[in-house]
């Protein structure tokens, strides 16, 4: 599995078993400037977690529906309702090869009340849980939301030790700059490197290959 994150919660999974798959988790809008349309050569799917505008840029979901027509898009209800307002079919409902899971939106009242939003399992390998640390399972790779208005590091790591995931990758820390983001993977990683857990400090546009 190659993996390649494009900033924030945006990530491209490429497969060659069991399957062949392209897939892409969360375009968001701090990606616009990082994920190159007319540099993929394809694209099977387009997960969507929830309507927040860092995990749901219209405008890069509609480049990439220009360029891949065939593309599926998996999703929750609310975000089918948006794109069919600007011509763009979406489902919310399980594909082959996808699996829904139980992963709400941590509130943050009295800001505003939390979206929909739906955990992805992919091909029972990779856990895409959006912005939650209130999750109950994982495959054996996580995509953990490290930070955010709604959460902490530390809620991130005491979900990820109740779980144990064989491989976490670090998203949703658009909002560290790029000295803190640095250091706190290095702790992330010594820290989870000590449970048995590898944790990969990803850089943007820079793949990984796990087998």
């Amino acid at each position: 599995m190659k993996i390649t994150k494009f900033v924030h919660s945006c990530l491209l999974v490429e497969t060659s078993t069991p399957v062949a798959r392209t897939v892409l988790f969360d375009p968001g809008i701090f990606s616009e400037g990082y994920l190159q349309v007319d540099a993929l050569e394809s694209l099977d799917d387009i997960f969507i977690t929830h309507e927040h505008s860092d995990h749901l840029s219209i405008n890069l979901v509609k480049k990439l529906v220009q360029k891949f027509p065939n593309v599926q898009i998996t999703t929750t209800n609310s975000v089918v309702t948006q794109l069919e307002v600007v011509g763009i079919k979406a489902r919310a409902t399980e594909t082959e090869g996808v699996a829904f899971f139980s992963s709400p939106h941590e509130g943050h009242p009295p800001m505003f009340n939390p979206p929909d939003e739906v955990g992805i399992h992919f091909l029972d390998q990779l856990s895409h849980p959006g912005d939650s640390h209130s999750f109950n399972e994982t495959k054996d790779i996580l995509a953990l939301p490290v930070t955010g208005p709604w959460g902490s590091v530390d809620s991130a790591v005491q979900v990820a030790l109740k779980l144990r995931p064989s491989y976490i990758l670090p998203v949703h820390d658009w909002h560290w700059k790029d000295e803190v983001r640095i250091d706190m993977y290095e702790r992330l990683e010594d820290l989870f490197n000590k449970q048995g857990i590898t944790f990969f400090k990803l850089e943007s546009c820079v793949p990984i290959l796990i087998k």
